[in-house]
């Protein structure tokens, strides 16, 4: 099927090039002469709404309309008020829609849903990743998460993480940001570690391990590395830990300030605890 605007230009040309009359030309493309005449008056806009779409598909590619666009990045973040019609409008004729190839996925019993906590430094969710380098070495990274807000506290990266290098890095957190009151971690080595219980029973916080073979339990940090995984860590080749950590702490930054977040209703992290 023909869409309207086509179909509108299609007249233009018969009445243009082929001498025809503006009502015979509306009739032989079912255009109706009110649709003809029409002239836009959001041209200048609707420019701009394309060169933002342009620009934000160029720089994020792993965003789509939903996150990238009007109803969250610009408008909670960049602050437009553009009709969302319009603007997906746009985004089609543009065809910058994402082709995501679909995945067959097991049915499963739903697991029953985290508590969301009401305040900041409520609850923080800590996990690890594994990746390599070009030379083959491999690395982790240690993440830090505010349940609260989703905000990402801090991504240490290193070829070893033991648990001493885990409690210093919480130290330096509770340093700028306060203490929380629990931390929900796995059942990793670095985790049940004595030392790491020891540290946490003196600074009085509480350690929520989840079951094993359970990761739907800790499931807002295992989200969180999912966007790790496929917005940078897995995009990229890296030849220097340092390039790796380098990446991590402008990512980190982007993600709290910039990057608008499906699991707190389209706003950022330091949007929610500014509200907060």
């Amino acid at each position: 099927m023909v869409r309207p605007s086509l179909r509108k230009e299609m007249a233009e040309w018969a009445v243009q090039y082929r001498s025809a009359s503006i009502a015979l030309a509306c009739r032989a493309f079912s255009i109706s002469e009110t649709c003809y005449r029409y002239q836009p008056r959001l041209s200048d806009e609707n420019k701009l709404n394309a060169d933002w779409l342009v620009a934000l598909t160029t720089a994020k590619k792993t965003w789509g309309f939903g996150l990238c666009f009007l109803h969250l990045h610009l408008r909670n973040v960049k602050g437009f008020g553009w009709n969302h019609k319009r603007v997906y409008r746009i985004y089609r004729e543009l065809e910058l829609k994402m082709r995501i190839k679909p995945r067959k996925r097991l049915q499963r019993e739903r697991p029953e849903p985290l508590a969301v906590p009401e305040t900041p430094n409520e609850v923080w969710s800590m996990d690890f990743m594994a990746d390599q380098l070009t030379d083959g070495r491999s690395f982790r990274t240690l993440n830090v998460l505010d349940d609260f807000n989703r905000e990402g506290l801090a991504i240490e990266v290193d070829f070893s993480l033991p648990s001493e290098r885990v409690v210093r890095t919480l130290n330096q957190i509770i340093a700028w940001r306060g203490k929380p009151l629990a931390i929900r971690v796995n059942n990793g080595p670095e985790c049940v570690n004595s030392r790491l219980q020891t540290w946490a029973e003196k600074a009085g916080i509480g350690l929520i391990y989840i079951q094993p073979g359970k990761p739907q339990q800790n499931a807002y940090v295992e989200c969180y590395n999912w966007t790790v995984r496929t917005e940078w860590l897995g995009r990229y080749h890296f030849n220097k830990i340092e390039e790796v950590q380098e990446h991590a702490t402008r990512w980190l930054w982007t993600y709290n300030n910039e990057r608008p977040n499906m699991g707190i209703r389209g706003i950022t992290p330091i949007q929610k605890l500014k509200a907060a």
